[in-house]
């Protein structure tokens, strides 16, 4: 068995070397740590840098963008303008081609001719009742205020009114039905109503028959003259009317009209020419149509197309000779 040799006692030298090394390890600066990398820092060594990624970035969405707009599908798409415009487009056309109906057309005629009468019966209502009061003032002759004949005097107006309306509404309504009444009587009779109306409404006006000490103005005569006018402006016009309303033809048109045209005669498919000339004679012996009348006459009176009008008189005149 081996006996350990015990190690050399260090020398003096050895210890101030040990000493000498200690110092200088203790006095040497401490190493400093590496420095850490946020996280996702850019590696410097590739140069893949936030700035060169970005304008990757932008070169990928510039290559799809290019490679896109050779579609014109967007193009394809309307627009909420463009579908609003097309909406009102399409109810203006089909709109259109209903109002072209002959239903929708004797429909808009009868309604229109509904508001043309009642504002027709409303204006020579008032009409007749502005005139009233200078009847009123006509007939009473200076009677004392709530007397007999003052209150008597306010009935001479409504009476002739009713009687006037009864003649214009017979020949109003008949007109509508095709049928007008022509008839110089009836003429007569409204004249003779329209014409005791204006001259009880005017006389007590006039220059002659103003009290001493009054002066005449011409305000006060067409005061009182301007319900009267009315009245027998609608008197005659309103018969006019309903009748050209009869007259109307509502099947879908052809074609634009060029000029003043009638869509069709009276009778359907065609008009009889000699067996209406036959009616305008019969109507001339009457004393309802002169001698030798007009195209425009013919046509007013029988409620046909100007072109029959003209036949019918060419056969009249063909007849006479």
């Amino acid at each position: 068995m081996s006996v350990a040799t015990p190690a050399p006692e260090p020398t003096p030298e050895d210890v101030a070397r040990g000493l000498a090394e200690l110092e200088r390890h203790l006095g040497a600066p401490a190493p400093h740590p590496p420095e850490a990398r946020p996280t996702g820092a850019d590696d410097a060594s590739s140069g893949e840098t936030r700035r060169v990624k970005r304008l990757r970035a932008e070169v990928a969405e510039a290559r799809l963008i290019a490679g896109l707009q050779d579609d014109d599908t967007p193009l394809l798409l309307d627009t909420p303008r463009v579908r609003k415009r097309r909406k009102a487009a399409r109810e203006a056309a089909r709109l259109h081609e209903l109002g072209q109906d002959p239903a929708m057309r004797a429909w808009q005629a009868a309604r229109m001719r509904r508001l043309l009468v009642a504002v027709a019966m409303v204006s020579l209502t008032l009409a007749l009742a502005w005139s009233t009061a200078g009847v009123q003032h006509f007939a009473s002759e200076g009677a004392a205020l709530w007397s007999p004949s003052w209150v008597f005097a306010w009935l001479v107006e409504p009476f002739m009114s009713m009687a006037l309306l009864f003649v214009v509404g017979a020949r109003a309504y008949l007109a509508t039905r095709g049928q007008p009444i022509v008839s110089r009587t009836l003429v007569r009779i409204e004249g003779v109503f329209l014409a005791l109306t204006f001259g009880m409404n005017v006389w007590p006006y006039l220059p002659w028959s103003l009290p001493q000490g009054k002066a005449f103005t011409v305000s006060g005569i067409v005061l009182h003259i301007l319900g009267p006018s009315i009245a027998v402006a609608i008197v005659i016009a309103l018969p006019i009317v309903l009748g050209a309303f009869a007259g109307l033809d509502h099947e879908r048109p052809t074609g634009a009209p060029t000029g003043p045209t009638y869509w069709a005669n009276a009778a359907p498919g065609g008009a009889d020419i000699a067996a209406l000339a036959a009616r305008v004679h019969d109507l001339i012996d009457a004393g309802e149509l002169p001698e030798a009348p007009s195209a425009t006459r013919i046509q007013r009176t029988l409620r046909c197309g100007m072109d029959t009008a003209r036949a019918v008189r060419d056969e009249l005149a063909e007849g006479a000779t």
